[in-house]
């Protein structure tokens, strides 16, 4: 996996897509994913912020190979993946690349526009779904998700999609895997910013 495959800093405003190829590259797929609205039980909103994971990459979790606990991540293009990070917070993945490969997008954050009540009764307070843990609660995501076919609707207007290096991980930090809507205000970290702080583990 190279640089090549996605630029840093700025890229052209995203078309409208009403196709995605999910079996494809995961570098592509988190940036086409921007503005596709992910919906669990009728909750979710657009996609606004993405990074991608691919099997080759030493911060995700396929990197050592099947196991119980990311066995979703290495199951059909277009599934769910949900792991627990620090055994606190339920984080979602769309997985990518055909069966038994591992690769997957981590949805950092969405636009709250469906069952907002329902967000808000389950978070408590405010931002609702900026960074993955609260869009994990949101949605109130749980493991039994994992396999779940993704619901996930069309964009219903371009986008301007940016590119940055992922956000809270101690391997693979140079790739711009990172994307998100630079106008979006559920957006979890500016694109300038660099991980900071005491080191988390590694995403998906």
């Amino acid at each position: 996996m190279g640089d090549n495959r996605a630029g840093r800093g700025r890229l052209p405003l995203a078309a409208r897509r009403l196709t995605l190829d999910l079996a494809g590259d995961p570098v592509a797929a988190a940036r086409e994913l921007i503005g596709w609205t992910l919906l669990v039980d009728g909750v979710g909103g657009p996609i606004v912020e993405a990074e991608a994971y691919a099997h080759d990459d030493p911060a995700s979790h396929s990197f050592p190979g099947p196991r119980a606990s990311n066995a979703a991540m290495f199951g059909p293009p277009g599934t769910l993946y949900v792991y627990r990070s620090y055994g606190i917070h339920w984080c979602v993945n769309v997985v990518c690349r055909p069966e038994g490969i591992g690769a997957a997008v981590l949805v950092r954050s969405l636009e709250p526009a469906h069952g907002v009540e329902a967000m808000r009764a389950r978070r408590g307070r405010e931002p609702l779904a900026t960074g993955p843990g609260n869009v994990g609660q949101a949605l109130a995501a749980t493991a039994a998700l994992n396999g779940e076919p993704a619901v996930l609707l069309p964009p219903d207007r371009a986008r301007r999609v940016e590119a940055s290096v992922r956000i809270g991980i101690t391997k693979g930090i140079e790739q711009p895997w990172r994307f998100f809507d630079p106008d979006s205000g559920s957006v979890s970290r500016p694109i300038s910013s660099a991980p900071r702080g005491r080191p988390r583990r590694t995403h998906a």
